[in-house]
């Protein structure tokens, strides 16, 4: 993920010298509207942040194995000012980890779970921008999300102990990140690098105790980061 981010800034900045040794206007009354649409594809790396609580099982540690997932959406944006804009973004979100228990020993006790996770991730998204420079406008941004985890398994009866690692249906969420506008021939290109963030408890805890899996786990909640890449 690191090397496709390196790539992704070598293009960036390639993109804003061109922006910016060009002189034409390139769509000058873009930004004019109160309102505009566009749509947002990208891929991200969704880990989990794990903190722990006393148990009766001591040095837990759960290592999480992050993939590769996809994002896509639609974008409405609501001109507030000519530096500020409101944007709402519904889309999924979706990715795959794999958590290792390291602390079980029992050799009667599977030490890894793979979970999958499909979000309805609908973000309420303040953006900052520069004024604009030629054909290209720095901005910066930050928001909260609601995630419906379509993957969750919370209202399943079955828990770890039928194999089961279960999570919270309903999350909320916060995200920053940083991008360029570019304003091309026909449509506006807005490349960001964003990081998502879990405010509340995404386990849900087994039916029994003790509990080998949920019970020395005080705190897991998404964090990642991703690419984003808006038409506008």
């Amino acid at each position: 993920m690191l090397k496709r981010l390196l790539l992704f800034g070598i293009f960036v900045a390639s993109l804003s010298l061109q922006a910016q040794k060009e002189k034409l206007l390139k769509l000058p009354s873009f930004d004019k509207p109160l309102f505009h649409y566009g749509f947002y594809l990208g891929v991200n790396n969704n880990g989990y942040k794990v903190s722990y609580k006393p148990s009766d099982y001591n040095n837990a540690e759960i290592e999480v194995e992050s993939s590769i997932g996809f994002n896509v959406g639609l974008i409405a944006d609501l001109r507030l000012h000519n530096n500020i804009n409101l944007r709402f973004e519904p889309g999924l979100m979706s990715n795959t980890k794999t958590l290792h228990f390291k602390h079980i020993n029992d050799a009667e006790n599977v030490k890894t779970r793979e979970v999958g996770a499909t979000y309805l991730h609908l973000p309420l998204i303040l953006k900052l921008s520069t004024n604009r420079l030629n054909n290209m406008r720095p901005y910066v941004l930050g928001g909260f999300s609601y995630d419906h985890n379509f993957s969750s398994n919370e209202r399943n009866s079955d828990d770890n102990f039928a194999g089961e690692f279960r999570t919270t249906t309903s999350n909320f969420m916060y995200e920053v990140g940083i991008g360029v506008d570019f304003y091309l021939s026909y449509f506006k290109f807005s490349p960001s690098i964003r990081g998502v963030f879990a405010i509340n408890n995404e386990v849900k805890y087994d039916n029994k105790t003790p509990s080998q899996w949920t019970d020395p786990i005080d705190f897991l909640g998404t964090r990642g980061i991703f690419l984003h890449l808006a038409f506008e």
